[in-house]
């Protein structure tokens, strides 16, 4: 997850920390990053070593088949370690509320396995009694920002780690503007297969963090891999799909 042109280096380097790490612990690890498979074709393999799961797939469907290692906290803007929230965007020169787009606007999403994309809007839908509209889907964030930058699309919730990065590399950003946040969940979890002991995972992970240049860290982001109780991964999953 939030492997960028920007920042695919400081991937590498900290993959490069984690392989050594795990290796003097005694677990296989390959050389370097496999960038050929889509993320979520990974999460099934038994020979997993280490992904990063979003919660709505891991609640609906990987739950009894990873191992969780804990969330990755990217010290973001109203969100405790190891949280994060997604942000509803429209374009900045739509005067309406985002209220009124969410109940009969343009929506789109970056996939169906999306918590931060299409998750909070079910359950947005569901808190709020809104019935949420048609959703097309745009295959990944950035796209849902071009979406809504380019007027073809009036509304989109957007990872807010994502939504930091573009910052830095997406000029579509300056055309979107803020209108709403959702609440906070777990971040990008680090996982393994099962079973494994997490604690040696979290320790690697922790440990590779500190070891990264300061430059290199600023690029990644992230701060710390952070333990939440299982029940942190509860969320309600009324009128939210099932990918069984």
């Amino acid at each position: 997850m939030y492997d960028r042109p920007r920042n695919r280096g400081a991937h590498q380097a900290f993959w490069s920390l984690v392989r050594d790490g795990l290796r003097a612990a005694g677990i296989a690890a390959p050389h370097t990053l496999d960038h050929s498979l889509p993320y979520n074709a990974t999460w099934a393999r038994s020979d997993l070593v280490l992904g990063q799961i979003c919660n709505l797939p891991y609640r609906t469907t990987y739950r009894d088949s990873l191992t969780v290692i804990g969330a990755s906290d990217y010290g973001l803007d109203g969100c405790a370690p190891g949280f994060y929230r997604s942000l509803f965007i429209m374009h900045r020169d739509d005067p309406r509320s985002g209220a009124a787009v969410f109940a009969g606007g343009r929506i789109v999403a970056n996939a169906i396995d999306s918590q931060s994309g299409y998750g909070v809007l079910h359950q947005y839908a569901a808190r709020t009694g809104i019935r949420l509209p048609h959703v097309s889907f745009t295959g990944s964030h950035d796209a849902s920002v071009q979406a809504v930058a380019t007027g073809h699309a009036d509304f989109a919730a957007i990872d807010a780690q994502t939504w930091t990065m573009m910052q830095h590399d997406t000029a579509a950003v300056r055309l979107c503007r803020i209108v709403g946040r959702s609440w906070t969940g777990p971040g990008q979890t680090f996982v393994t297969r099962s079973p494994q002991d997490p604690a040696i995972f979290r320790a690697v992970l922790n440990d590779a963090v500190g070891a990264l240049s300061g430059p290199t860290r600023r690029l990644l982001g992230l701060r710390a891999v952070v333990p939440l109780p299982p029940a942190a991964y509860d969320a309600p999953l009324s009128r939210t799909p099932s990918f069984a």
